[in-house]
């Protein structure tokens, strides 16, 4: 397993922009795991562990840093264990870097079994009932002590349509708790990302993310900033506006993440208005249920079209579904419920989006995203599958 690139005492995250065409970003975060290229896809593993997906077979494919989340593992296995057995990076034999998300957006998910103050969040465990309670401080402490190369706040993530009233709520409360998260950091060798609320409304968006961008305190500020809370019920024509707004808004020598969002159009676009980072379970989850993103399209496996059919998903694509499997074989599997089906077809997924990604930094490198873009979306949308 890889080691830290360094110790520590002398370590202090960094990001390094290195091109821009328009308002696209090329970079390099510099982490205590290690660099991770940008712009860039983190597939989601909450419970530490990508869902049927090794270690290795990550690597393999190019992913450079994955996502866990702080909740789920606070309450399974239990920080304490994994603290014990040395830190979440060993617990799940993964070397390169780790982020893991706080817990916010579970806060918003799970409304029914929390309470929420401005001490924190109050819950069920939606696993045995058993309550707990989440504050900024002890967030930190729990990523802290899980080793977590990039932590992120605790904050509110108030749903698209709140009220006005409720809306700036949030974002108060989302702010009082990133400057709570920022005196309880102690350990600066692992990046710390403040969040930014505004629901689909870019003036408050853009108030938010320069708030957030000038917090201090003590001299320690946040590594990068992240976007929250979209893609929960906004037009796409809204989607599209606040991401611009609030990224333009973001200090341009941090690092930039849009949580949550993996539609690949979504992110080819998002990139193109100034993102870096992307994480979502789409890849993972609709290869469960049978989806396969291609270079022509969406290949629904289950399909009757593809009984007989004896070409691979993507026959752009080299990876291990791809280079040995018909998609008529892939078909059969999923249809006896087989568990290599949705295992195959959640490797091809992210195979595809590092691919994706991949392409999009060395069309950002030779200055023609744009066109990049354009031909990529035009070949995945004109030529459909099914």
């Amino acid at each position: 397993m890889a080691t830290p690139v360094s110790s520590p005492d002398n370590f202090r995250p960094g990001f390094e922009l290195t091109k821009t065409v328009g308002l696209a970003r090329r970079g390099r975060l510099r982490l205590f795991h290690g660099e991770v290229e940008t712009p860039v896809f983190m597939p989601v593993g909450t419970a530490g562990t990508v869902k049927g997906i090794t270690p290795d077979e990550l690597t393999g494919m190019g992913a450079q840093i994955i996502l866990s989340n702080t909740y789920h593992l606070f309450l399974r296995p239990g920080v304490e264990l994994i603290e014990e057995l040395g830190g979440l990076h060993r617990f799940m034999g993964w070397g390169k870097p780790i982020l893991t998300d706080s817990g916010g957006y579970q806060v918003y998910s799970l409304e029914s079994l929390r309470k929420l103050d401005d001490t924190g969040v109050e819950f069920k465990s939606h696993l045995d009932g058993s309550t707990g309670q989440l504050t900024p401080e002890r967030v930190i402490d729990i990523q802290e002590r899980l080793g977590s190369d990039i932590m992120m706040v605790l904050d509110e993530c108030p749903p698209h349509d709140a009220p006005e009233k409720l809306l700036d709520q949030a974002i108060a409360r989302t702010s009082r708790w990133a400057e709570r998260s920022l005196r309880a950091w102690r350990k600066p060798h692992l990046a710390l990302f403040g969040i930014v609320q505004g629901a689909a409304d870019p003036r408050r968006r853009v108030a938010h993310a320069e708030l957030l961008g000038r917090m201090e305190l003590d001299g320690r500020r946040f590594d990068g900033l992240a976007i929250g809370g979209l893609g929960l019920g906004e037009g796409a024509t809204q989607f599209l506006d606040t991401v611009e707004a609030t990224a333009q808004a973001m200090d341009p020598a941090r690092p930039r993440y849009l949580m949550g969002i993996g539609r690949p159009e979504d992110i080819l676009n998002s990139i193109e208005r100034g993102v870096d980072m992307f994480d979502c379970v789409i890849p993972t989850r609709n290869g469960r249920n049978g989806q396969a993103f291609t270079s022509g399209g969406v290949v629904k496996i289950k399909n009757l079209q593809y009984r007989n059919d004896p070409r691979p998903l993507d026959e752009t694509c080299d990876c291990q579904a791809c280079r040995n499997f018909s998609r008529a074989y892939l078909r059969h599997l999923y249809l006896a419920d087989e568990m290599l089906a949705p295992r195959l077809l959640a490797l091809h997924n992210l195979h595809f989006y590092q691919t994706l990604l991949k392409e999009a930094r060395d069309a950002i490198d030779d200055g023609r995203f744009v066109e990049y873009k354009g031909s990529r979306l035009a070949r995945m949308t004109s030529d459909s599958p099914d």
